[in-house]
């Protein structure tokens, strides 16, 4: 096999990786770029649903999840959302703005993904594909190859290594332990990793609830640690999912019960009462149809969960009752649909070992680690993708000080 050069070996051509390849080409740095897959980009193509909400225009460190909560302050400051945005606007990208800051691509993940691979073409970056990467080699004492890495048909020797080989999230793209694993076998000390923004899954009490598959409502979601989030969940046929439960999902722990508010923006008992002096033989059913799915208090009612009389009859005790159903519904999760349906990974390299102004590892000079492969989540809306170049910024330049 021929044993070729590169200045920097990037590992994983997905959002972090990519976008860092295109900033060291900028910087007139020779970079070579490594990927398993037959294509690039291929988790930001499945993206927001095809349209890949690429950031957030409210990025702030407290979005982000990490066992250093101020980790992501140096990063996030360096190259911000407005400094992406630009980007964006510079290839003449149209988006908009969905909800809470999150903005997508208006005609289409491939965008973003065809941003990224033009800059790369741009700036003479060396993109390799269907590389599986057999063994990887720290070369001591030679400050010009540092690492040795076999692939499936060629040696690569490089200065400088980046790890942008993201989590477990979505296996069928590709996802693998390789950066976890890599980490581990430089001396890196590795949280452990679990799904991140992930549908929760009933347990065999609640299976009843699946008769409510596709129906939405906005809620307020509750973590036993106190985080709480107001957006929208939905029923599926194996658990609950949408917005505010993938929200809630980074925050619970396994056995943990979260608290759901159906009606956080209505008093149910002032609201039934109100009702009672203007409507007193109304069906108690048919006032909260009023304000729930109608499919929901039938259920309730089928499962003896509510029984059905005139407001009128309303005892205390049964209003209070309604108020722990409708308000304080204590939701056990039997699990989470993993990484199978996670969107990000939870854990992984921990950024102690790392640091926070070039993403460079403490213990090992030239290696280098950006994106979901850190212990950095961000929430569901963009953050993780700004997260991606932003780590990849302030890794680029690291290496172009050096």
């Amino acid at each position: 096999m021929n044993v070729n050069f590169s200045q920097t070996i990037i590992v994983g051509a997905g959002a972090a990786g990519l976008f860092c390849a295109s900033q060291l080409g900028k910087q007139g740095k020779q970079v070579t770029v490594l990927d398993n897959g037959k294509k690039i980009g291929r988790k930001i193509l499945m993206s927001g649903g095809g349209f890949c909400n690429f950031t957030n225009l409210d990025i702030r460190p407290q979005h982000y999840l990490s066992a250093n909560p101020h980790f992501v302050k140096s990063a996030l400051a360096r190259f911000n959302q407005w400094d992406f945005i630009a980007l964006v606007e510079e290839y003449g990208i149209a988006y908009y703005e969905k909800e809470l800051g999150q903005l997508f691509c208006e005609n289409g993940a491939e965008e973003i993904v065809s941003l990224l691979n033009s800059e790369c073409k741009k700036y003479a970056v060396n993109i390799q594909l269907c590389q599986h990467i057999k063994q990887i080699e720290h070369i001591e004492h030679d400050d010009n190859a540092r690492f040795k890495i076999y692939t499936n048909d060629q040696v690569w020797l490089c200065r400088s290594l980046v790890i942008a080989s993201g989590g477990l999230s979505m296996p069928a793209l590709g996802a693998s332990p390789f950066g976890y694993q890599l980490a581990e076998q430089f001396g890196l000390n590795v949280i452990p990793p679990r799904a991140g923004l992930v549908p929760f899954t009933y347990c065999e009490a609640d299976k009843f609830l699946t008769a409510l598959s596709g129906i939405s409502l906005p809620v307020r979601i509750i973590a036993q640690n106190g985080k709480s989030f107001d957006n929208s969940l939905l029923f599926t046929h194996r658990g609950i999912s949408g917005p505010a439960v993938l929200q809630i999902s980074s925050y619970w722990q396994p056995n943990e019960t979260v608290e759901i508010d159906l009606l956080p923006n209505t008093n149910i008992s002032e609201y039934l009462q109100q009702l009672r002096t203007e409507s007193a033989k109304l069906q108690l059913k048919n006032a909260l149809t009023r304000l729930l799915p109608k499919k929901l208090i039938e259920l309730w009612l089928t499962q003896n969960l509510l029984q059905d009389d005139t407001l009128a009859n309303l005892s205390k005790v049964r209003l209070k009752n309604l108020e722990i159903l409708i308000h304080h519904w204590q939701f056990r999760p039997n699990g989470t649909e993993g990484y199978r349906r996670a969107e990000v990974t939870l854990g992984g390299v921990d950024t102690k070992e790392i640091s926070s102004q070039t993403m460079e590892s403490n213990k090992i000079k030239g290696l280098y680690f950006i994106g979901e492969v850190l212990d950095v989540t961000g929430r569901l809306g963009g953050y993780n993708f700004q997260w991606a170049w932003s780590s990849g910024y302030a890794c680029a330049m690291g290496i172009v000080e050096s």
